[in-house]
């Protein structure tokens, strides 16, 4: 067997040693010398699943996709400089979107910085504001015995208590209320020193949760004004799969006061649900959004990606609007009185066995115009030419049950809140920030670790924007990319103002004529294309018959009628 090795600097060997109490296995490591001491101990340890990533604005997302799907804390480290900066559009989604990261970046001494030293910058709280606590600590020299001063010693010690104690409450902080850390850590030289027993045994504090109850008055108060509503809305926006049971999903289906509106990101489905949710609202008058406005909203989940719904709930407010969340409440419609504290599983099994079912047409009379809806949904896809729109359909008519789907930002999770996708489907995009700076790259570190195979469906722009994502030895060998090359940012050409000049198609829809071939070539990934219906679904069926190799299906759209024939989808609803 062979022997383990540790840095011989004590922070480093505090850090990985607090790491392994609290169960942080999975570490993303970026190239650098600064931060050798942390990489000397982390690739040492035999439980340690290490990932070398070169670029670390892609490490970053790359961590973040673990997490996303783990559930737990995954650690980056960085040397010191412009390295740690790369990391922040990760950290921010992190932020808002409650995933635990790990920052752990290397620094110098604090006496070498702002001197002209190279490669350092000002890394003290450089995240202050989406972070959630940010450690920085002490440097330690590391001593000859024939150096051992009794006033140093006492310094190391005092030192090294402070730094355990810091350490912890980082990662405790990441475990507690899921969501990004950062730990500073300078390290004098030299870097490269090894060891082979461990100079210090720092002390784990136990991770404690708080645990939130509704007070007694409150929960009379709710259960009244809900026990009395006619018209209840729940909305439901980003969750993970299996967020509720299906037993509370059933409970709310049978209650006719009830009117639940599912994103395809919440992860939860049924046939009673309004499941995409700007094709039941578009075109409604004043009269009918008088009728759909609920007396109760509750809400659960992340960011909600359908503006007209934010729209509506804005200029027609409930009376009563409650956020189920652990951890935050945004204030998106205007009108939150209440935020409860709970998981939304444990708030609904602490609040459903005293409500009672309510005699209403609120529910009926929205599903029966969804079914119209539905109709006229599926005469205008038969009509409509080769186009984004009838991509989409295609494709999530013959993507496989049982698939983890990445969606991308911008137009592609806007089309997939326009389809039924199959329940067997896990959705997963980043909302937290609605960035396509890391989509590929969230892809494939959640694919690395998922139960399920993965599929990211992204476009154009996010996927060369993300392109360095690739550039990695651990992607999966049944990861599939659909990449729709529309030749452009197609979301642009449906907004307010557009113009066909040589300003919009450079600085707005920022039009170009790249294909993913040679990037296949480059990282070694099967390559197929398309243009036309005839070839998409024979294309379809190929990439999911081959599991031996990444497979990318890249399908050119026409960039110019796309946004004409999205406009007039909903116009057909009027």
């Amino acid at each position: 067997m062979k022997k383990r090795l540790y840095s011989k600097i004590p922070l480093s060997q505090t850090i990985v040693a607090l790491c392994e109490a609290k169960e942080i296995y999975h570490i993303v490591i970026s190239p650098g010398s600064r931060n050798a001491p942390l990489t000397i101990g982390f690739t040492a340890h035999p439980d340690m699943h290490c990932y070398s990533i070169v670029d670390e604005r892609c490490a970053a997302f790359f961590a973040l996709g673990i997490a996303q799907q783990l559930h737990t804390p995954v650690v980056l480290v960085c040397t010191s400089g412009s390295a740690l900066l790369n990391y922040y559009p990760a950290i921010a989604e992190a932020f808002y979107s409650d995933i635990p990261l790990v920052i752990l970046s290397a620094d110098r001494p604090i006496e070498r910085i702002d001197i002209g030293d190279g490669q350092t910058i000002r890394q003290k709280n450089v995240f202050e504001n989406h972070i959630l606590y940010a450690a920085n600590l002490y440097s330690e020299m590391v001593l000859k015995n024939d150096q051992a001063d009794p006033k140093i010693i006492k310094k190391q010690r005092e030192s090294q208590q402070y730094n355990e104690q810091e350490i912890n409450l980082a990662l405790n902080t990441a475990i507690i209320d899921n969501g990004p850390v950062h730990i500073n850590v300078p390290f004098y030289e030299p870097l490269y020193d090894k060891v082979d027993t461990s100079t210090v045994f720092p002390k784990n504090k136990l991770v404690a949760y708080t645990n939130y109850q509704i007070s007694d008055i409150l929960r009379d108060k709710m259960l009244t004004t809900w026990n009395r509503a006619k018209r209840k809305m729940i909305l439901i926006g980003v969750n993970p799969p299996n967020t509720l049971d299906q037993a509370c999903i059933d409970y709310f289906a049978k209650d006719p006061s009830v009117l639940v509106l599912t994103e395809t990101t919440s992860n939860i489905h049924h046939p009673s649900h309004i499941n995409s949710i700007d094709q039941l609202i578009t075109s409604l008058d004043d009269e009918a959004f008088k009728a759909l406005q609920p007396e109760v909203l509750l809400t659960f989940g992340g960011m909600i990606v359908s503006k007209r719904i934010k729209a509506f709930l804005r200029s027609y407010q409930p009376k009563e609007h409650w956020h189920i969340d652990p951890k935050k409440a945004y204030n998106t419609y205007f009108c939150l009185t209440e935020h409860i504290r709970m998981k939304p599983i444990l708030f609904f099994m602490e609040y459903l066995k005293d409500t009672a079912l309510v005699d209403s047409e609120y529910k009926n009379s929205w599903i029966s115009i969804r079914e119209q809806r539905r109709e006229r949904h599926k005469a205008y896809l038969e009509e409509i030419p080769f186009s984004d729109l009838k991509v989409f359909e295609t494709i999530f008519n013959l993507i496989p049950d049982y698939q983890s789907i990445q969606l991308s930002n911008s137009s592609t999770v806007r089309y997939a809140q326009l389809f039924s996708l199959k329940p067997t489907f896990n959705v997963y995009c980043n909302r937290g920030t609605s960035g396509i700076d890391g989509s590929t790259s969230t892809a494939i570190g959640a694919a690395l670790v998922s139960k399920t195979p993965t599929t990211l469906l992204t476009g154009d722009l996010s996927f060369f924007y993300d392109s360095n994502g690739l550039w990695n030895a651990y992607i999966p060998k049944n990861f599939k990319i659909i990449l729709i090359n529309n030749g452009g940012g197609g979301i642009f050409r449906i907004l307010p103002g557009k113009e066909e000049s040589d300003t919009f198609s450079t600085y707005f829809e920022t039009k170009h004529q790249l294909n993913a071939s040679q990037l296949c070539d480059m990282y070694t990934i099967t390559y197929h294309k398309v243009k036309e219906l005839q070839t998409l679904k024979s294309a379809l069926n190929t990439l999911y018959q081959h599991n031996n190799k990444p497979q990318l299906l890249e399908i050119f759209t026409p960039r110019k009628i796309n946004d004409r024939i999205l406009i007039d989808y909903f116009k057909h609803f009027v």
